[in-house]
């Protein structure tokens, strides 16, 4: 049975959203205030967050920044707010999906079973290993642990979607748009920048030289591509 934390101040929505997912035979847990649930989210072992964009104590940018430094539990940020900074913010420090108030609870649960199936499956094209290894970069899909030089690199759900997906397929070009459309779903159409913070941040993860990346390459042009000559 999946675990779900609820981080949200209005007792309503969390009625309703305990009511669904206790249907879906999720357990869940509530926090009301910014602190409690970023206290909770860090302690205790959650399969997916939602998370309230405007909380006491503590806000839903602040309480997912801290999160994605320390873990990488799918978390979908809920909010009032539609403006398109908004939505940018939110993706662009982690969120894996961006629901705004007042939503449709079955288009929640689409969100919900969405999130959880990308962390559970691969998101390769073709791939018959669970194994890839680079120069000093290896990668073990199944167990979703990367090591650079046998350190271990702690990396967000999206980051590590991105490299599989790329490393999976050394040599061939993915446009921003084919990224986006493969990791994040047609839902963030025209958020091609995402892509691109969250590529920066992937390479501040595992490049040694930023200037000259040794795995993530830019296709000038196109996109991004991984290192083929760098797979052993």
């Amino acid at each position: 049975m999946k675990d779900i934390l609820i981080i949200e101040d209005d007792p309503e929505i969390i009625k309703l959203l305990e009511i669904h997912l206790t249907d879906l035979i999720y357990n869940t847990s509530k926090a009301m205030d910014g602190e409690e649930g970023l206290r909770m989210a860090l302690e205790n072992e959650y399969d997916l967050i939602l998370l309230d964009l405007t909380l006491p104590s503590m806000d839903g940018v602040e309480i997912c920044k801290r999160l994605r430094a320390k873990k990488n539990t799918p978390i979908i940020m809920l909010t009032a707010k539609s403006e398109e900074i908004d939505r940018v913010l939110g993706l662009e420090i982690g969120a894996d999906d961006y629901i705004t108030k007042p939503f449709s609870i079955r288009e929640l649960l689409a969100r919900i079973k969405a999130v959880m199936r990308r962390t559970t499956t691969r998101q390769t094209e073709d791939t018959d290993s669970s194994l890839i290894s680079a120069e000093g970069l290896h990668i073990d899909i199944d167990k979703r642990k990367v090591l650079l030089k046998d350190k271990k690199v702690d990396l967000s759900p999206k980051e590590f979607e991105l490299l599989v997906l790329m490393a999976s397929n050394p040599g061939r070009n993915y446009s921003r748009t084919e990224l986006l459309n493969m990791i994040w779903g047609y839902n963030f159409e025209g958020y091609e920048h995402t892509v691109n913070s969250h590529i920066n941040r992937l390479r501040a993860k595992i490049e040694w030289d930023m200037a000259h990346p040794t795995y993530i390459l830019t296709t000038w042009g196109v996109g991004y591509k991984f290192n083929e000559d760098s797979i052993l």
